[in-house]
């Protein structure tokens, strides 16, 4: 294969957390006027289902963008060990501030981990919520 080929591979992950949408400004029942049950006051949870898609070139000694095991190794440690079993509006320093939507987390796990990713560039965040709803957040 040609060494500047760029390739995308992706890693599965999954997480499960809590979080709760609202705007403060509201009361119970305004909040449940725009996010539903999602606005319960006590919150609920999810089990997420994350993928990781980096790009780069072929290496071509090890045939690989980079190493699928050093690409899980990054992501459990700088967004698995936060956010696994947490509550994401209260526990997740990254996400202070962030209404916890799929969209936004997909964004905030981008702008986490690219600093990160030792070999080629992070390419996509994919989230799924449920097997009904995901978000994406891709470099452009």
């Amino acid at each position: 294969m040609d060494g500047a080929a760029e390739v995308r591979i992706t890693r599965r992950e999954h997480f499960s957390a809590g979080h709760r949408l609202f705007l403060p400004e509201l009361s119970d029942a305004e909040n449940y006027s725009v996010f539903g049950p999602c606005s319960n006051p006590k919150g609920h949870g999810h089990n997420y289902r994350l993928e990781v898609t980096v790009a780069g070139p072929v290496d071509a000694r090890t045939g690989m963008v980079m190493d699928l095991k050093r690409l899980h190794d990054v992501v459990q440690a700088v967004i698995l060990d936060k956010v696994d079993h947490r509550n994401l509006n209260l526990e997740v320093d990254f996400l202070q501030g962030v209404q916890p939507t799929t969209e936004n987390l997909a964004w905030a796990f981008f702008q986490e981990l690219a600093p990160h990713i030792p070999k080629g560039r992070l390419r996509r965040i994919r989230l799924e919520e449920t097997d009904r709803n995901s978000a994406e957040y891709e470099e452009r």
